[in-house]
């Protein structure tokens, strides 16, 4: 009923339109029309699937969809409902479809027609393949608009293009196709024009008054009719057109074409007859002796006098001689006989053959092929063969045998004839020649002794035809064959009598002649069609009518193959709507769009270029100019401005009102066509003069009520992006001084109320006060998102001010001589608004914040205990829900605005009330927040929501805890056990367990004592056990209190019953007590349906005081959905009274029980209910706080109940990546677009509240964490959230919600790897791995991030420094080992893939710009640079960005800067300021060192730019400074080391003075003459032993220093290596070398891998004895280095004499042949050897019977154990030293 009631409107406001009406009336239907159809589609798409639309949408509703299709504004202004509408009716109507559909095309062929006509004009190049596509469209709509200056255009472009030489075969075909469309048009006026242009450019361009012209430049111009397929179209249907202006038109073409030959140039001419040939076929049957044109056709089949050659080629010339034998007039057959007799004549050969060509031959055959019974030429084409393929073949051969007798030959020519009837045989004769063998018999038969073989002919020709007439390839070869054509002729002049034989040759003819013009597919309009059947021979219709045939012959092309179908019958113009869309669209496409279209109807001067048909009528214009919204609104602000009364203003507004409900409709809000239009329109003045002064009358209120409705409804569209100029209008409107109309009319004074005796007025007057609030409401939602400076500073003023105002409002609602309940709930809803808004109280010049504050608390307390608890709560008081809803959410906002306000916390006082009632005198008065404990068991969920959401706001103060714990004293278990039962009540909704759940958390906050302390003044929890006379309290009372209601195990059943989905319908449980007031966006239900508790995502993120809800905000697009859950549950809400609760525990105030019977002790219920993520958040927050308060028994009950892994198993990505995908794809305004995104945001906040949970549990007991079970699935799924990409959401405080969860999951995964990296790594990698791109693409979105989320930079940058440094970790624990697993690495997955080279390049270059673009003392800079050494320490293409960027250059060069400032600074006074600044750049030179030092790190590229920067010169400058700081000498040693390692170039460097190969400037010097290398060898010198990192940096240095020929130098002359000799060697039972020996002996070992080393550790005196000395320690690093200096000297012949001299070192390197270890003895082996080798003397030395006796042992051992064992290349290496060791010891 609903749906045909909307489909009647629509149909009436759409056919009640007409030009007898009023303007007025008809802007009405319009608008209703517009309006009412958005709606009625809108609710289609909501209800019904478009596929179900048939089964259920009545008639009215297919009608009006009907007539909604086809209005062209509306489609053209709101696209995406007219798409919904053709989509319904489709399936609804399948007539109105259809006729939509046509209407639709013949649309845009009209948009098109326009197009090209305005192309055509423009001056310039055109693109002439667009313009041709264009003119295609455009014939469809010619029947409708028959704008004839169409068709010349098309004509000259088609002539244009074909005139060019250039022109492609693709466009030349396009236009071709488009000129045969016209030629051929079903409309008789279009072929007129069509031919009457083509013969004006044939005139043009062959006329005689161009014969002083060039005849190329003219001739070219009508080569677009010189193709076949053109002339087809003339020739077969344009010569027959039945209207003579067609017809005489096509023939006067054709004739001046035959007559030009002599007027055009010889290519077009021969262009001309080759276009012919294919036509000359149907040109024919035209041929006559007394008309000109046929007698120019005749003329084409005669031959030259001159030249024997005629104007056709030869074998196209003989064909046309033979066709004109079936040419109906007589007198041209008798002249195509007299030409066929020449050209027997002249045939080679004739005298030979028969017959002769006489007069008296010709005399009889005029009428030759005029026969009385045409042959059949259906063939059969059987399934099934009927005869055997190998009798077909007897038959053949018997047939052309000639030793067979003719008789014999015959017959079986005729039952080959019998078998040729079936197509399927044909393939057989074929093969076996057939063809050739039946053309030789007919030669055979014209020859001068033909008659023998006579008999054969009629079977022979019968069979030809069966086959020609199968076979089109076939057919069309033979039909070029000249031989064959006049051999058939000769054979009908024999036959001539033979009727029989003649039809055959006939038919053959038919068949032969007319082949080209017999090809559909040849002359059809698509490439792509399909030929015909090959055994159906059919012919143009024409060629049937002109020629007598002797055959039966089906016709094709009875109408032009070009010919187009009109897309709309003249019915269908007819009706109504299909008029004026076509009308509407011409107009439009005319005129380029609705604002030109409305120009133009608008001005003066009035050009008519078109038919009086589709001009616009008065009723189009109207209702074009209110569809087009931006038209619309300019007519309605004109409408204001010139209005004489209130009416005509109030109808403007509300047709406004109309065009903001078109954008809601549309899905469009703010960013609609209405939103876009009004911020480019005055419309401010316009309004503004209403606005600044009072009503004088009701009219006048009426009139502003009006205004301020359109005002808030505006708002309300435009409240994610509200203009910051609309915004400044209405503050300054509303901030300006008396008078201030808006303000002043919320409050009424004594005297207007007493005026107030008209209950009209009275009405307005309460709807005006309405209509402000909600505007007011409005108002302050619009400013979440605003930036403005000066804007924000007028709202923070408006706020106090209108804060002020409803004040005022609330002490007149309470005075008493007024009083009116829906006005209280205005004042009270306005309020909710306001205290919404954090610093609403903080911007007046004469009131303190405080105060403010104080005077809203006392007036809603009033409210509060004078409706509410005086009169036993919900259950008997009379007052609206809304009041208390509104009250209570207004405590709970001045709650937070009181805390923020409030410098200590004396304001907690202000909200005690006395206990009990006012008429109790006896009572003693206590203060306290008992008041507040009846609203926690209200009625109304929402309430109780809001009351323990005061209650957790209050209690984030230790004052509050204080007085909410004394105000609970007489109810059972206190406030923990009332705290606790509501939390654990499975049969409460979410959203307020949540709550209690915060207040839980609050009370955890304040230190608690575990036994009873005396003037404490916060215990905790306290338990006494009445049977046992235990009393606990604190921490033993809380776990008493968890283990006495099975809280664990509560939390277990609520995880497990946790619903993730969303929440699709808005459950409301209370009906409204009268007609609601808050429907829209400022109602109470609103505020509550778009209230969202703060954040617990992080405790970091709020002052550390305050771990509960610190804060609330009304806001409009989160939290929608949430507040759904409150009634999920199956069970009923139980009615709790007040009485109820404090019915017990009256004994025991002090000391609650906990009775067998308490709600707390109650089993786990077994019905299935309801817990929704915000609450789980909140239990993940409560968890975290009690892991901190008690944490080994919170983590034993973690482990007993299995939390930690419930909790983590619903931490899914999937949810939250299809919600994005749904936003994507949603409107940010539509309903469905906020449910989902208040499902994505309480996703993210339960992630955040979990991953600080994680945190918490690490720290404590990673083993609650660290477990396979648990991480396998949680990494992923936070690496899946990570790398979401949140890119196209544009709501800020999603975005916000995204970034804060992130940073939280950073931290998760950065704590995971601190304290459990080998656990964690691997899964961390592998997780990374599967989308590293994205993680990429996330690592670069965050760094950039750093002005505007601080903690996700920081966050983000310090997991990816742990990520790498745990690899550089792991790489340097596997460097010896084999790796098991094949998991990628992070190092692999920066530099081994070619795809992630840009992702790489991308972060480096965010991560450099982050370190660049911030000052040395900003704290993120820091970050940053941590971020940047690990990635450089890793990545080999991060090292190598980062020179491309420069970077080494930069540090150097920043170093130079320091060390200038410092010396600058060191000549200035005042030592303390001076310290402070040194330390700044003392900071600053260690990172770009640091920087430089990883940058470096085995990178010789990197290396040889920071030579060709002086790099050392400037560490050598930096020196003195150096040694002033430890640390930053510890720094730049390891740089120096990183440096020199395999760097010979860089090494040598060291050894330059400031005055050597690279001078640098005289600041960057050091001593004169020195050299960084000295600098260094002093340092190694004078460091002290117990500096043992100092040391070992420094002989690390020296260490690669000597592998450089010019250090070693350096270091020889230096005499440090006499520092070698005076090591002490350790005494007594100490087998173990100090740390600085091992250090010389690498030192000494690397100096050893050259000649030159040698020799200088070869001449320190005692240097051999030494090491022989060392030799004999042991050292866990150190065992062989002494045995590989020896072993290196031994390579060298000038060291071997004195080698062997030294009998200690000769015994040691013998003795290594008997050790234990393995790389001794190879190493003793290869030094023997190489001491042997070339070198007589050592054989002598060595000889000695110990010595040989060891090297034989040692050989045979090793020959055995490499026997016995698998061998090795070091095993083999060293049995081939003793092997050789042998042989040179044996020899003589």
């Amino acid at each position: 009923m609903v749906l045909a009631s909307l489909g009647d409107t629509v149909c009436y406001h759409k056919s009640s339109v007409s030009l007898e009406q009023p303007e007025a009336l008809i802007v009405h239907h319009r608008m209703a029309f517009v309006s009412i159809s958005l709606f009625a589609v809108r609710l289609l798409q909501t209800l019904l699937p478009v596929e179900k639309a048939s089964h259920f949408l009545p008639e009215p509703m297919s009608a009006a969809l009907f007539f909604i299709s086809l209005d062209m504004p509306v489609s053209l202004e709101y696209p995406n409902i007219h798409e919904a509408v053709v989509a319904y009716l489709e399936q609804l109507n399948s007539e109105n479809y259809s006729i939509y559909k046509r209407t639709a095309e013949a649309a845009y062929s009209v948009e098109c027609t326009c197009n090209f006509l305005s192309d055509v004009g423009k001056e310039g190049e055109k693109n002439l393949l667009e313009l041709v596509e264009l003119a295609d469209q455009a014939l469809g709509s010619f029947s409708y608009h028959q704008h004839f200056p169409l068709i010349k255009e098309i004509i000259y472009i088609c002539s244009k293009i074909w005139k060019s030489a250039q022109a492609s075969p693709l466009l030349q075909g396009e236009s071709q196709r488009v000129f045969l469309r016209i030629l051929s048009h079903p409309l008789l006026q279009v072929k007129v024009e069509t031919y009457h242009c083509c013969l004006e450019i044939v005139k043009e361009c062959l006329g005689i008054h161009n014969i002083s012209k060039p005849v190329s430049s003219l001739c070219n111009g009508i080569h677009f009719l010189l193709h076949p397929k053109v002339l087809y179209e003339i020739s077969a249907f344009g010569i027959q057109e039945p209207k003579n202006e067609v017809s005489a038109a096509a023939k006067a073409i054709l004739l001046h074409l035959l007559q030009g030959r002599l007027r055009v140039t010889a290519p077009t001419w021969s262009r001309f007859i080759e276009a012919l040939c294919p036509v000359i076929a149907v040109l024919q049957g035209y041929a006559d002796t007394e008309d000109p044109l046929g007698s120019c056709i005749l003329h084409l089949s005669r031959e030259s006098a001159e030249t024997d050659e005629g104007v056709l080629p030869c074998a196209a010339r003989l064909k046309s001689m033979l066709r004109l034998l079936l040419v109906k007039k007589p007198s041209v057959r008798v002249l195509a006989l007299k030409l066929l007799a020449s050209h027997l004549s002249r045939e080679e050969g004739a005298d030979t053959k028969r017959p002769s060509i006489d007069a008296r031959v010709l005399s009889r055959v005029t009428n030759l092929f005029i026969v009385k019974k045409p042959i059949e030429l259906k063939l059969d084409d059987r399934r099934e063969l009927v005869i055997k393929l190998e009798t077909v073949e007897k038959v053949y051969e018997i047939f052309i045998s000639d030793d067979i007798d003719l008789v014999l030959r015959k017959s079986a020519a005729e039952q080959l004839v019998v078998i040729m009837q079936d197509i399927k045989m044909h393939a057989v004769v074929k093969k076996l020649c057939l063809v050739d063998k039946i053309i030789e018999y007919l030669s055979e038969c014209v020859g001068q002794d033909g008659e023998v073989v006579e008999c054969l002919v009629q079977p022979s020709l019968t069979l030809l035809r069966k086959v020609l007439c199968a076979d089109p390839v076939l057919r069309a070869a033979l039909s070029q064959q000249t031989s064959l054509l006049t051999l058939l002729f000769r054979v009908s002049l024999i036959f001539h009598e033979d009727c029989t034989i003649v039809t055959e040759v006939g038919a053959l003819f038919c068949l032969l002649l007319f082949d080209e013009v017999s090809r559909m597919d040849m002359w059809s309009d698509s490439p792509s069609c399909k030929p015909s059947s090959p055994s159906v021979f059919s012919l143009p219709v024409s060629v049937s009518r002109r020629y007598h045939l002797p055959v039966h012959v089906l016709g094709h092309h009875a109408v032009s193959p070009y010919s187009m179908v009109l897309p709309l019958s003249a019915d269908s113009l007819a009706l109504k709507p299909v008029s004026d869309m076509l009308r509407m669209a011409w107009n439009l496409s005319w005129y380029h769009g609705s604002d030109s279209v409305l120009k133009q109807v608008n001005s003066e001067a009035e050009i008519q270029e078109f038919l009086d048909t589709l001009k616009l009528s008065t009723e189009d214009t109207l209702t074009l100019k209110m569809t087009h919204t931006p038209s619309g609104l300019k007519d309605c602000l004109h409408s204001i401005v010139q209005a004489a009364g209130h009416r005509e203003v109030r109808a403007a507004l509300t047709r406004m009102s109309f065009y903001l409900l078109n954008d809601r409709l549309c899905f469009k809000g703010g960013t609609g066509l209405c939103g876009v239009t009004l911020k480019s329109l005055s419309w401010h003045t316009t309004l503004n003069r209403f606005l600044q002064v009072l009503p004088a009358c009701t009219e006048d209120e009426k009139l502003l009520i009006d205004i301020i409705h359109f005002l808030n409804k505006l708002l309300k569209e435009q409240r994610k992006n509200v203009p910051v100029e609309l915004l400044n209008w209405l503050l300054e409107l509303l901030l300006r001084q008396s008078p201030n109309p808006l303000l002043d009319l919320l409050v009424l004074t004594e005297s207007q109320t007493r005026e107030e005796m008209d209950d009209v007025r009275t009405a307005v007057r309460q709807q005006l006060q309405k209509e402000l609030i909600a505007l007011f409401s409005t108002l302050l939602l619009s400013f979440e998102a605003v930036t403005d400076r000066k804007c924000l500073e007028l709202f923070y003023v408006f706020q106090t001010q209108l804060a002020l105002k409803l004040l005022q409002c609330l002490r007149v609602t309470d005075a008493p001589h007024f009083y009116g309940l829906p006005s209280l709930e205005r004042t009270l809803r306005g309020m909710a608004h306001l205290t919404a808004c954090p610093g609403w109280s903080a911007h007046s010049p004469l009131t303190k914040p405080l105060d403010i504050c104080g005077k809203y608390l006392s007036g809603l307390l009033e409210v509060i205990t004078s409706f509410y608890v005086e009169r036993g709560g919900n259950a008997m008081s009379f007052m609206g829900k809304g009041v208390t809803k509104s009250t209570v959410l207004c405590l709970l906002h001045l709650s937070h605005e009181m805390m923020a306000q409030a410098q200590s916390s004396d304001w907690m006082s202000l909200w005690f009330l006395p206990l009990g009632s006012q008429s109790e005198h006896h009572a003693p008065t206590q203060q306290g927040l008992a008041w507040l404990i009846p609203l926690w068991v209200d009625r109304d969920p929402e309430v109780r929501f809001t009351s323990l959401g005061l209650g957790s706001a209050l209690t984030t103060l230790e004052t509050g805890c204080v007085a909410l714990a004394n105000s609970c004293q007489n109810i059972s278990g206190g406030l923990w056990g009332t705290v606790v039962n509501i939390l654990l009540d499975q049969s409460e909704c979410s959203m307020v367990r949540r709550e209690a759940a915060f207040i839980f958390q609050n009370l955890l906050v304040i230190p608690m004592p575990s036994v009873i302390i005396k003037d404490y003044t916060w215990q905790g929890p306290c338990v006494h056990d009445e049977d046992s006379g235990l009393s606990l309290i604190g921490k033993p009372a809380l776990q008493a209190l968890l283990y006495h209601c099975h809280f664990y195990e509560h939390l277990n059943h609520m995880v497990k019953h946790c619903y993730l989905g969303r929440y699709a319908f808005d459950f409301n449980c209370s009906a409204p007590n009268g007609p609601s007031e808050g429907n829209d966006l400022n109602g109470l239900d609103d505020s509550f349906k778009f209230w969202r508790a703060p954040s617990r995502m992080s405790s970091q993120d709020r002052d550390p005081s305050s771990l509960s809800t610190s804060e609330t905000m009304v806001a409009t697009s989160s939290g929608s959905a949430e507040f759904q859950s409150l009634v999920l549950s199956t069970a009923p809400h139980p009615e709790v009274t007040h009485d109820q609760l404090v019915a017990q525990g009256q004994r025991e105030a002090a000391s609650p029980r906990l009775a067998p019977d308490s709600p707390l002790s109650a089993p786990l219920p077994r019905q299935c209910v309801s817990v929704t993520p915000p609450l789980l958040s909140a239990t993940c927050s409560l968890l975290d706080s009690l892991l901190v308060a008690t944490p080994g028994d919170t983590a034993g009950a973690f482990r007993r109940t299995c939390l930690i892994e419930l909790l983590c198993s619903i931490a899914d990505a999937t949810l939250l990546e299809t919600g994005v995908q749904e936003l994507r794809a949603l409107l940010p305004t539509s309903l469905p677009a906020e449910h989902t995104q208040a499902q994505v945001f309480f996703l993210l906040e339960y992630l955040s509240s979990l991953s600080q949970l994680l945190q918490s549990c690490l720290l404590v007991d990673p083993d609650l964490v660290i477990q396979d079970e648990l991480l396998k699935p949680l990494i992923p799924n936070i690496i899946r959230v990570l790398t979401l990409c949140t890119k196209d959401i544009l709501d800020v405080e999603l975005t916000s919600a995204f970034y804060q969860t992130w940073t939280h999951l950073f931290n998760l995964l950065a704590a995971l790897l601190r304290r459990a990296g080998p656990a964690s790594f691997p899964s961390v990698t592998v997780s990374l791995a599967r989308s590293w791109a994205s993680v990429i693409d996330t690592f670069c979105r965050c760094a950039r991030l750093s002005a505007t989320s601080p903690t996700l930079y920081t966050a983000s940058l310090q997991f990816l420094s742990i990520l790498l440094t745990e690899e550089a970790k792991r790489h340097l624990q596997d460097k010896d080992k084999t790796r098991l697993c094949h998991s990628p690495t992070v190092v692999s997955l920066l530099d081994k893939t070619q795809e992630s080279q840009n992702s790489l390049e991308r972060l480096t270059e965010v991560i450099l710009q982050c370190y660049e673009g911030k000052t040395s003392k900003d704290v993120l800079k820091r970050v940053a640079v941590n971020a940047l050494m690990s990635l450089l320490a890793v990545s080999k293409r991060a090292q190598r960005h980062a020179l491309k960027a420069h970077l080494i250059d930069s540090c150097v060069e920043r170093m130079k800067h320091i060390h200038a400032q410092l010396n600058l600074g060191a000549l200035k006074p005042g030592r303390a300021a001076l310290k402070k600044k040194e330390d700044g750049f003392i900071k600053e030179l260690s990172i770009a060192m640091q920087l430089l030092r990883n940058c470096l790190y085995q990178n010789e590229e990197c290396k040889e730019a920071a030579l060709d920067a002086h790099l050392v010169p400037v560490l050598h400058a930096l020196w003195p400074w150096l040694l002033m700081d430890d640390s930053l000498m510890q720094v730049a040693l390891q740089l120096l080391c990183v440096y020199t390692a395999n760097f010979p170039n860089g090494c040598s460097s060291l050894c330059w003075s400031s005055s050597g190969q690279h001078p640098v400037q005289a600041a960057h010097r050091g001593a004169p003459g020195s050299s960084l290398m000295l600098c260094i060898l002093k340092m190694a010198s004078q460091v002290p032993p117990e500096n043992t990192a100092f040391q070992q940096t420094v002989f690390m240095i020296l260490s690669n220093l000597a592998l450089s020929h010019d250090c070693k130098g350096v270091i020889q002359k230096s005499n440090f290596l006499q520092n070698f000799l005076s090591l002490t060697l350790p005494k007594g039972g100490n087998k173990h070398l100090s740390n600085l020996s091992v250090l010389w002996l690498k030192l000494l070992l690397n100096m050893s891998f050259e000649e030159d080393g040698q020799q200088v550790i070869l001449r320190l005196d005692g240097c051999l004895d030494l090491l022989t000395e060392m030799s004999r320690f042991k050292h866990k690093s150190s065992l062989c280095i002494p045995l590989l200096i020896f072993h290196n000297i031994c390579f060298s012949p000038a060291n071997k004499p004195k080698i062997l001299a030294n009998e200690k070192v000769v015994g040691v390197l013998a003795a290594c042949l008997e050790s234990e270890n393995p790389n001794a003895q190879r190493i003793g082996a290869a030094a023997l050897w190489a001491l042997i080798h070339n070198y007589q003397k050592a054989k002598t030395t060595l000889k000695n019977p110990s010595i040989k006796r060891r090297v034989e042992e040692a050989y045979s051992l090793a020959k055995k154990t490499s026997s016995d064992s698998e061998e090795t290349p070091l095993s083999a290496y060293y049995v081939k030293c003793l092997e050789n060791l042998v042989q040179q010891l044996n020899s003589s």
